[in-house]
């Protein structure tokens, strides 16, 4: 996949920094903060281990591998585990593992018919999780904040009330954005430009509500499929869901590849208009709207935003399931759109895997399996690569998980901003 950054979706983006790879080992005047990160991002990206494996893929020296984790164990970030006696000679190691389930983090995502918030501690264990059903098109941005304030401070309480200390909160949207502004440049399918959503919502929150920033949806969903299968097999991908609209991000090297409006190719053979002001956009074809269009009247209930969009998704594709034709054409034209978009992704990006998610990944065995045909049909000869299409196995929630994960990646960045707990943090905190 090629290596360039080039970004339109964001001015210096969160994800691309969870996604830099470890930096060098400091030296020894900076080796605590630096080191302490590394080795809990050692623990997040490939689970528990020894010291001894820790010292051997961090290249330090075991002692000041245990000086380390020792720290990491007193902020209450990490904790011993079981003994290691898999093909061990001699005496077994104790492994050690994240830790840190009395803090966590909130992603809450606008779509155009739902905002979604969900909460992870340390570990990634999911300790709160609510969406609702909202036509945010219909709303000014300050109304569609406002709701989403409400479902935020609910999260607060709710993790709080469990013993959970929220340190950050990640506001996720579509479209165009400035992070480092807290803006939403444009998002056509909402209707917002120039729309200073931090602001917004750090004023609906109030002063003392913890740290509140921004993301693009396509990268934070990327980021949570990087994070939800850690290894060498998730460092190239290239991630495109589907609502509204369609997004994508890739992964190259284990480093976000930012910027791509490929909902915006045009590819669409009909050349309807776009709500980006242009016509032929690939959304118009494969977005959730061609399919609801497609597949059912304006008065079906499939097109109320008023109603859970899992729900509406679930009886669509109870009706796909049934044999329902007029569905089943509709998910065919889909397929067939989707096909060509992810053909001209791979000429492009050249990536070994592809994910599905948002409704894609609800219709994968309506939608994965035309789209692997086609690509395999288009690959210049036997021997080159497969580029596998694989669909999500996060849900609806893959935008706001990812979220959570950027509202996190402080403590991973510099542990040493957590104090010290008077005393180890072990299983008292309830986990969802």
């Amino acid at each position: 996949m090629r290596q360039t950054q080039r970004g339109t979706t964001g001015t210096g983006g969160l994800a691309s920094a969870v996604l830099a790879g470890h930096p060098e080992v400091a030296d020894k005047a900076s080796l605590r903060r630096t080191n302490l990160g590394v080795m809990l991002r050692q623990l997040r990206e490939n689970g528990a281990q020894s010291r001894t494996h820790l010292a051997t893929a961090s290249g330090l020296p075991k002692a000041t591998v245990s000086v380390l984790v020792a720290e990491l164990i007193q902020r209450g970030l990490v904790r011993e585990g079981e003994l290691d006696r898999a093909g061990a000679v001699g005496r077994p190691h104790r492994m050690v593992e994240l830790n840190g389930r009395w803090i966590c983090g909130v992603g809450a995502e606008v779509g155009p018919d739902h905002i979604t918030v969900l909460a992870l501690d340390l570990r990634g264990t999911v300790v709160h999780q609510d969406r609702r059903a909202l036509d945010v098109p219909a709303l000014t941005p300050q109304a569609a904040l406002r709701e989403v304030a409400d479902l935020v401070a609910d999260c607060l309480s709710a993790v709080a009330e469990r013993g959970l200390h929220t340190i950050g909160i990640t506001l996720i949207t579509q479209g165009s954005i400035d992070s480092a502004t807290g803006t939403v440049t444009v998002a056509t399918n909402f209707g917002w430009r120039d729309v200073r959503a931090v602001h917004e919502l750090r004023a609906r929150l109030g002063r003392h509500a913890p740290p509140v920033l921004l993301e693009n949806d396509a990268e934070s969903g990327a980021l949570a499929e990087y994070l939800a299968a850690p290894g060498p097999d998730t460092r190239e991908l290239v991630y495109v869901t589907g609502g509204i609209g369609a997004g994508g991000a890739g992964i190259s090297g284990g480093r976000l590849l930012r910027g791509s409006e490929i909902g915006h190719m045009k590819l669409d053979r009909l050349d309807r208009p776009c709500g980006c002001g242009r016509t032929g956009c690939w959304e118009v074809a494969v977005g959730l709207q061609a399919l609801l269009d497609a597949a059912a009247d304006p008065d079906d209930p499939v097109h109320d935003r008023s109603v859970d969009l899992a729900e509406r998704l679930g009886a669509l594709l109870d009706r796909a399931d049934a044999g329902e034709p007029r569905t089943l054409a509709a998910l065919a034209a889909v397929a067939e759109d989707l096909a060509l978009g992810l053909s001209v992704l791979v000429d492009v990006l050249n990536p070994p895997r592809i994910v599905l998610g948002g409704y894609f990944a609800v219709f994968d065995r309506y939608l994965v399996g035309p789209a692997q045909e086609f690509l395999d049909r288009r690959r210049i000869s036997p021997g080159s690569q497969q580029v596998v299409v694989t669909a999500s196995a996060l849900g609806l929630s893959n935008a706001a998980r990812g979220g959570a994960h950027l509202a996190l990646e402080g403590i991973f960045q510099d542990p040493s901003d957590v104090p010290v707990r008077p005393e180890p943090v072990e299983d008292g905190v309830r986990t969802a």
